[in-house]
């Protein structure tokens, strides 16, 4: 009987999955306006049909915001499972399958939703060219660049935009002494992250 119930269980995440299984083969990269159906099989109280909002994004309970839109199905599935994950004993197991495609406009596909170009240079996980959505926070690209390297020197982070350069200091604004961490970016923002010195 148990057997049988861990099969049914299996069976019908499979088929869950399929939609975004297929999907995955071909590459597909979610869009602004499709639905995405969620199930946290340790918490079925996160199960839930999520709209992927104008700006990229969906809302998940305990995990708050996270960009979609441009992505494919996996990396949201192990983003949302990470970001859930301190919320559990243990990691939990997160299925993510696109439930319903956005409509096309007459005339053509539906526009993509509009990113700006952030440029991370120096001590980060992911330096390089990161395209994010409009109203991403300066703590938010932190994130999206997967945090520092060890040898990074996290209270003289410069911001350069145009002419003009910001300090930032990821302790302070780890912190909350500091709300440097909610400037909103713009296009073509630099963030610049220096190494350590020796006694640094």
């Amino acid at each position: 009987m148990i057997r049988y119930f861990f099969a049914l269980v299996g069976g019908l995440f499979a088929l869950l999955a399929l939609p975004s299984t297929a999907l995955a083969q071909d590459g597909y990269r979610i869009r602004a306006g499709d639905t995405l159906r969620i199930e946290v099989l340790e918490d079925p109280s996160l199960n839930r049909s999520s709209l992927v909002a104008p700006d990229g994004r969906i809302a998940v309970p305990l995990a708050g915001g996270i960009r979609a839109s441009g992505r494919t199905v996996e990396d949201v599935q192990a983003d949302l499972s990470t970001r859930l994950a301190p919320n559990f004993a243990t990691t939990p197991t997160v299925f993510i399958s696109v439930e319903r495609l956005a409509e096309r406009q007459p005339g053509g596909p539906p526009a993509a939703a509009p990113t700006i170009t952030i440029y991370v240079l120096g001590e980060a996980a992911k330096p390089g060219k990161l395209e994010v959505t409009p109203g991403t926070t300066v703590l938010q690209l932190f994130a999206e660049m997967g945090g520092f390297s060890k040898f990074a020197a996290t209270k003289r982070i410069q911001l350069r935009r145009d002419s003009t350069t910001y300090s930032l200091d990821y302790k302070a604004i780890e912190a909350g002494t500091s709300t440097s961490g909610a400037t909103t970016l713009v296009d073509g923002d630099v963030i610049v992250v220096p190494q350590r010195k020796l006694f640094e």
